[in-house]
């Protein structure tokens, strides 16, 4: 008989993350206890904070499956929880912990789960894992958190560190981030893609720019590891193309409404993404040098490749695999000679080929053998 599982993530229902892809096939064959995001740093007084932190206490404990944007498999319990986010003194952690332990107890009783894991992508979790009676720890990392924008670093890396002394199984999502940890107890596990839905051709987005020009796109969070000196660069160079932006932006992003020729169309559901990604000319992958991306291993290269379209990218680690199908640029020139070439250029079937045997579901059969073995 399967083990269930207890899960600690990001929010439920917002663009699908790799917990949540992985999860999703999990749960087909086991109960999910889905825990909202507990915080990775203490909120500010900024309108965002005050927002989220009103959300936060006001929402009802346990969601229904509808209050997602997104589907919810059956079996399947998502739980809002009210806590002190990233708590630095140990009096605060045993706070946040009793907050979470006294919340969390009677679902998972209620639940009537068989031998649980307990999965936490937040290492912030650690804390409230000792207290919920589960046999077995997983610590899934995605991230390179002594690096990665909008955390208290320090905090977090302390919390890792507690979490990976005690972790029965590390999953890392790229080689640099395995090399962190373990040998005897981290098992690489690269993430996947929804193969279906971004090969399998669809409709142009109706917000899309006429192709009577070239056009450039990129989806995902516009925040400050995108390299904007770069792109500012390369759409003042290239006033006959269109540079589409989807997704929330910082500051510092919002700073390119100025060209005429950058569109900003807000977040769209992850499901409409290839109507965009599709028809575009090119697809871009725009990061600055550092730490935090050198480790990352973003889901959209592998969804940018299944879409077929040319992808070009500033260099970085997770590239490597797919270097043949991507032209790798490192200033202003190379990247208008990159998007030059990539006009008139018709899908790549061989691209698409090469993600057809990586999809979430065949690296969620991989991962439940590792966590059966527990």
């Amino acid at each position: 008989m399967v083990r269930d599982l207890i899960v600690f993530g990001e929010d439920w229902g917002g663009l699908p993350s790799s917990t949540q892809h992985l999860v999703r096939f999990l749960a087909q064959d086991r109960k999910v206890i889905w825990v909202n995001s507990i915080g990775l740093r203490r909120p500010t007084l900024s309108l965002h904070d005050v927002q989220r932190a009103w959300r936060k206490l006001t929402a009802t404990k346990i969601a229904e499956p509808t209050q997602s944007n997104v589907s919810t498999p059956d079996n399947f319990t998502i739980v809002n929880p009210t806590t002190l986010p990233a708590p630095q003194t140990v009096l605060g952690r045993k706070i946040a912990a009793n907050m979470l332990k006294k919340q969390l107890r009677p679902i998972i009783q209620s639940a009537n789960l068989n031998d649980p894991i307990l999965w936490t992508s937040l290492p912030t979790a650690i804390d409230v894992a000792e207290l919920l009676d589960t046999s077995s720890l997983v610590y899934y990392c995605g991230d390179d958190f002594g690096s990665l924008a909008g955390v208290d670093h320090s905090t977090v890396v302390r919390r890792e560190e507690e979490l990976v002394a005690k972790a029965d199984l590390i999953l890392a999502a790229s080689e640099k981030l395995q090399a962190k940890f373990p040998k005897d107890r981290t098992q690489l596990l690269p993430h996947g893609v929804d193969y279906a839905l971004f090969s399998s051709p669809t409709s142009r987005a109706l917000d899309l720019p006429s192709p009577d020009k070239p056009v450039a796109g990129f989806y995902g969070s516009l925040s400050e590891w995108l390299d904007y000196d770069l792109l500012e660069q390369v759409i003042q160079s290239l006033p006959n193309w269109q540079f589409v932006f989807i997704g929330n932006t910082c500051d510092r992003a919002d700073q390119m409404r100025r060209f005429e020729n950058a569109l900003f169309l807000g977040p769209k559901p992850h499901h409409q993404l290839p109507q965009y990604s599709q028809h575009w000319t090119a697809s871009l992958l725009p990061f600055k040098n550092n730490a935090q991306i050198n480790a990352c291993n973003p889901l959209k290269l592998r969804e940018y490749l299944a879409a077929g379209r040319p992808v070009i990218s500033t260099p970085f680690p997770a590239l490597e695999s797919y270097r043949e199908f991507v032209s790798v640029v490192n200033d202003a020139e190379q990247f208008v000679e990159a998007l030059n070439n990539a006009v008139d250029r018709q899908p790549n079937a061989e691209q698409q080929h090469v993600l057809a045997n990586q999809t979430w579901q065949s690296r969620a059969e991989q991962l439940d053998r590792w966590l059966e073995a527990l």
